[in-house]
């Protein structure tokens, strides 16, 4: 089964992506870390994101 990404999530992983693209240009190696671990997170959030507004769809269209 594919997972279609939410617009949500695609935020999410939006956000993701500039923080790693920050981390490339740190030259203090623990914020690089850190930004990279809230990088990480996002990235679970956008997961998340698109698994519950799928669950959501769903739902509603098993209303109709």
């Amino acid at each position: 089964m594919t997972l279609q990404i939410s617009q949500r999530g695609k935020e999410y992983l939006k956000t993701a992506q500039t923080l790693l693209r920050a981390t490339k240009t740190m030259t203090d190696q623990a914020i690089a870390a850190q930004l990279k671990a809230l990088a990480d997170d996002y990235e679970r959030r956008a997961e998340k994101a698109s698994l519950d507004d799928a669950a959501k769809a769903l739902a509603q269209s098993a209303e109709r």
